[in-house]
């Protein structure tokens, strides 16, 4: 036990240090937030030298101490965030890379509580949405521990585009997309707003056209953003990196903090017992509640959609 007035470092975990793992980690040294950053890999060399990289830039950001570690190295981590997994090949389905992945996490997830079962688990792994559950299934925590980035890199892509649209700061545009993070996903017009103005009040204050082809547009490549990406340089990273250190920094830092993040769904607009993305109240629990949105009839549907769509392939993995 630590002597009375010295306090334990805030530990985080990471399992993959790919793209997506290794961007995060770099994004929370710089952050200040974590003193101790543990990296472990399937792959113990990429861990190892990620390490070396970021410890070369403690001098020149925040001092923490960086490591490639063993799942042991987990215990009394505050969260653990998990980006390992494949990524989807050509002409494969998006239920075999489910499958494949889910695979990867019966051997990752059991590990992890293990060494660190009061700690949050972060899940980043595509489709996130359903390996959020399977994380959840495996490893034997309340829900509320187990966490799926979710939708908060779509919101923060829909953030940035109405932004552009209206001229205005992306910080000051509030809305959400919901539901699954990909091709089912919905978005929550009815409640988007600029200084607390209903987007169509907005835009006849403020001689904005607002057409609606136009907004319709803005949500096609929110959708679709990440195939753009993926086009363009082969993978997407630096967002998911930032939403990823957001919802770490709401968790160490107990902030009760609104995102829209992956988690169980239970007796919502008539869904239950499946992973999807709702703004939930983040803090060091984990996921404190689920904010219960007022949709419109339309939203509603779309969303329970989305939900038959996730629960559909939990049923078809077996989970």
């Amino acid at each position: 036990m630590l002597p009375e007035g010295i306090h334990r470092p805030v530990k985080v975990g990471i399992v993959g240090t790919g793209n997506v793992g290794a961007t995060f980690a770099y994004a929370l040294l710089l952050s200040g937030l974590a003193t101790e950053i543990i990296l472990i890999d399937n792959n113990r060399a990429r861990a190892e030298g990620e390490a070396m990289d970021l410890n070369h830039a403690a001098p020149l950001a925040r001092p923490a101490r960086v490591f490639a570690g063993d799942y042991s190295d987990l215990a009394g981590a505050v969260v653990t965030v998990v980006t390992a997994g494949s990524a989807q090949r050509p002409g494969e389905t998006r239920l075999d890379l489910a499958g494949r992945n889910a695979e990867i996490f019966r051997s990752i997830i059991p590990k992890i509580t293990q060494f660190n079962p009061s700690g949050i688990i972060l899940i980043a792994t595509n489709p996130v949405d359903i390996l959020s559950y399977v994380a959840w299934k495996l490893s034997g925590l309340p829900h509320n521990q187990v966490i799926g980035s979710g939708t908060i890199l779509d919101t923060a892509r829909f953030r940035y585009l109405l932004s552009e649209y209206f001229q205005v700061d992306p910080r000051s545009v509030h809305a959400y997309i919901i539901g699954e993070h990909g091709d089912s996903e919905v978005p929550v017009w009815s409640l988007a707003n600029i200084a607390g103005m209903r987007l169509p009040v907005f835009c006849t204050r403020n001689n904005f056209g607002c057409i609606d082809h136009e907004l319709e547009e803005i949500f096609t490549q929110t959708r679709d953003a990440a195939y753009h990406i993926i086009e363009r340089k082969g993978a997407t990273y630096y967002a998911i990196g930032a939403g990823l250190l957001r919802i770490v920094e709401a968790i160490i830092r107990d902030q009760s903090t609104v995102l829209s993040v992956s988690n169980l769904i239970q007796n919502y607009y008539g869904i239950n017992d499946v992973y999807l993305s709702l703004p939930c109240v983040i803090d060091r629990g984990g996921v404190e509640r689920v904010i219960y949105l007022e949709l419109n009839d339309e939203e509603a549907i779309g969303l329970r959609k989305s939900a038959s769509v996730l629960r559909k392939m939990i049923e078809d993995l077996g989970f």
